[in-house]
């Protein structure tokens, strides 16, 4: 989900914009750039998926004239690249929807936010919960990153674009619309955790090497 025309205040563009870059400045500090110079066969993965996560994008209702209904796949992303590349790819391909005319300039940091930045990091943390706390399963892996990091990512997103519109909303109009809007906020939730499990079972099953935040020695080799 997105926004597709400014009913924010422009204080609050303003303050998403910087919250955005800020995050976007703390990625590139990680020095991502690094493993795809190294890597190629991860370098055509990362743009491959980059370019698919565009192309699917395209595929979104227009709830109401300023948001956009569409699956994310933050929370894919940031389990099979970690956090730092999925933040580019969901800031390269929300340049490209701006580019392509879909959302205006001034709604890029609000939905690079939305979009990136909150679902990512639920998901960053929903990881490492599994990763510190629980048995070392593949299932636990599966189910609690896959499916319920997914849901938990869209919630997250979904509430924090509510909250922006409860904070700063520009028209009253809009501001009724999305506390209709929530209400109907959970159903969104089960297609984005079904299609995240299903294509993280079948990278972990067929090429669990290419999920960063994998370690099939721990999870498969030991048992």
């Amino acid at each position: 989900m997105s926004f597709s025309e400014p009913v924010l205040a422009p204080w609050l563009l303003v303050f998403t914009g910087l919250v955005s870059l800020l995050t976007v400045g703390l990625a590139l500090a990680r020095r991502p750039w690094r493993p795809l110079l190294e890597d190629h066969a991860l370098q055509h993965r990362w743009l491959a998926a980059t370019v698919a996560v565009l192309l699917m994008w395209q595929l979104r209702a227009q709830a109401v004239e300023w948001l956009t209904l569409h699956l994310m796949f933050t929370a894919l992303l940031t389990l099979v690249f970690k956090a730092p590349l999925a933040l580019l790819s969901i800031l390269l391909v929300n340049l490209a929807m701006v580019a392509t005319g879909r959302a205006d300039w001034s709604l890029l940091g609000v939905n690079l936010l939305v979009t990136g930045v909150v679902p990512a990091l639920v998901m960053v943390l929903v990881w490492r919960l599994v990763d510190r706390r629980l048995p070392d399963n593949l299932m636990v892996f599966l189910f609690v990153c896959g499916f319920f990091g997914a849901a938990l990512s869209t919630l997250a997103a979904g509430g924090a674009a509510v909250g922006l519109m409860m904070l700063g909303a520009s028209d009253a109009h809009a501001l009724y619309q999305v506390m209709e809007y929530a209400r109907f906020l959970p159903l969104l939730m089960p297609s984005e955790a079904f299609i995240t499990g299903m294509l993280m079972a079948i990278l972990l099953v067929y090429h669990p090497s290419w999920v960063a935040t994998f370690n099939d020695h721990r999870y498969i080799d030991t048992k």
